[in-house]
């Protein structure tokens, strides 16, 4: 209780609801920006943490992560093109309601309910699930963690790739920037090129905004040469919910939210599978499904609720186990690790305080875009406008000046702008760009604990093999790897219309 009640102190000083304000508000604008994406978001301000402080800058990405992913929705319904991946399902009732039956209002309004609802049901079934789960990792050892971050890795690569071999190929690449420095073993240099800078090992941030930040830029860029900027006027009336539209979708929200937590759960999926599912689940089980695609509210609750709802599901695995299960997620994991707080089940001991902050700061989060949603949508859809040439000389900007204020290294800038390159070329190839980032911080607690269990076994390797959870770890890493063999048939059936 102690925990708690200092928790709820620090959470609310001015300065760091502040900052969860204009978090949520940032997040929002950047998830209704086509061409913005969440990840970009978190990456460009994740070096303003340093310089608000610990927790509130935890917070604010916080807001920036629920804002971003229900802000891809107003694009969605208004335009009938997704600001994030993850309300592409949001378009096929959200948009024919908005336009075709002239009721955007109406439409954006289940969208904002959709999404607070989703919101707040994960993060009641992440307070709530999330400690047990520690206490079973409390019994992990060496080998139970080595084999973790294996299965780790695997889930994000295999998942977020068109193929096996890309998602390989973009693990290979975080893993081998994780080698770069002195053996925390042997303390011999690996990949220095003799130079001091890299002895210390590459800096995370750096890599972190140049592969999602800087390489977004790139890629807007091109898709907008020599386009000009079309002027879209929207107009919007009342954006509060009906009651009879709430009971209408009370038992999609209930059920869609439910879907979404447990999607969020697993490594390597996203808000766009569980919002996809919820969809077609809530079509599967309407008693009418005639008018889905044609602007039924309870296709925009799905969506928007299942997409949402993966935020709480993906911070089970982050907290309890360290695993992170997207390109948001493993940066939100490394802001976690940069400020001090260790993720995984000795988080829930050590560290209580900091536990219960990041539940209390995601449900304040998800309440916080909720009331921004009903009170500040006519506003926020005015973010489609603004043109591109204005908005990205900022944005790069903003990733140098960050990049350079982490360490006040040049070489750093350097490292962003070539990193950013590499996310260009990744994303122009469709290879694994969080698959990268994961491989850096993954890689780390792989070869700390496989390194540490050969000690314990005096060099066996059969400690990976007798260590019954261990065993079942690695074989569902080497299961996960054959994922898009059976990904597509799966996918189907339950996306099956």
């Amino acid at each position: 209780m102690d925990a708690i009640l200092e928790a709820l102190s620090q959470i609310s000083s001015f300065q760091t609801l502040a900052f969860l304000l204009i978090g949520t508000a940032v997040g929002i604008f950047i998830g209704a920006m086509p061409g913005l994406s969440v990840n970009m978001g978190l990456a460009l301000l994740f070096p303003v943490t340093f310089s608000v402080g610990g927790l509130s800058g935890l917070i604010m990405l916080l807001g920036i992560y629920c804002g971003a992913i229900y802000g891809g929705s107003i694009t969605a319904i208004l335009l009938r093109t997704p600001g994030t991946p993850a309300s592409a399902a949001t378009t096929l009732d959200g948009y024919p309601m908005a336009i075709k039956n002239g009721q955007p209002g109406r439409a954006l309004s289940i969208s904002t309910l959709a999404s607070t609802f989703g919101g707040v049901f994960s993060t009641v079934c992440l307070i709530f699930f999330s400690p047990l789960l520690a206490k079973v990792a409390l019994q992990f050892s060496k080998p139970e963690y080595f084999a973790l971050a294996i299965f780790g890795i695997s889930m994000i690569t295999s998942v977020s790739a068109g193929s096996i071999l890309k998602g390989i190929i973009g693990c290979l690449i975080g893993l081998w920037i994780a080698t770069i420095g002195l053996d925390a073993m042997s303390g011999m240099e690996r990949f220095t090129l003799g130079t001091l800078y890299l002895s210390g090992g590459v800096s995370f941030m750096p890599i972190l905004i140049g592969l999602f930040a800087l390489s977004q830029v790139f890629i807007n860029v091109e898709e907008s040469f020599g386009k000009k900027n079309e002027h879209k006027d929207i107009h919007i009336e009342s954006v509060l919910p009906a009651m009879s539209d709430f009971k209408k979708t009370l038992p999609t929200l209930v059920r869609s939210s439910c879907i979404g937590t447990f999607i969020g759960c697993i490594p390597g999926t996203g808000g766009d599978i569980g919002s996809w599912i919820s969809y077609n689940q809530a079509k599967t089980w309407a008693d009418d499904s005639s008018q889905f695609g044609k602007g039924d509210p309870r296709g925009i609750a799905a969506s928007e609720s299942g997409n949402n709802s993966i935020v709480g599901g993906a911070f089970i695995p982050v907290l309890t186990l360290g695993i992170p299960g997207d390109g948001a997620t493993a940066i939100i994991l490394g802001a976690l690790m940069v400020h001090g707080i260790q993720p995984g089940p000795l988080l829930f001991i050590n560290n209580p305080v900091g536990v219960y902050s990041i539940f209390i700061g995601l449900m304040l989060a998800n309440i916080v875009m909720g009331l921004m949603g009903f009170s500040l949508i006519k506003l926020f859809t005015k973010v489609v406008n603004v043109p591109k040439p204005v908005l990205l000389p900022i944005i790069v900007v903003m990733a140098v000046i960050g990049t350079y204020s982490y360490n006040h290294s040049m070489p750093d800038v350097y490292i962003m702008l070539i990193a950013g390159l590499i996310g260009y070329v990744m994303a122009k190839v469709d290879m694994s760009v969080p698959g990268v980032i994961i491989g850096i911080i993954l890689g780390q607690l792989a070869e700390q604990n496989f390194t540490g269990s050969l000690l314990m076994s005096d060099g066996s390797p059969m400690v990976f093999v007798e260590n019954p959870i261990c065993f079942i770890f690695l074989l569902l890493a080497f299961v996960s790897l054959l994922s898009p063999l059976y990904k597509d048939f799966f996918l189907a059936r339950f996306l099956k219309k």
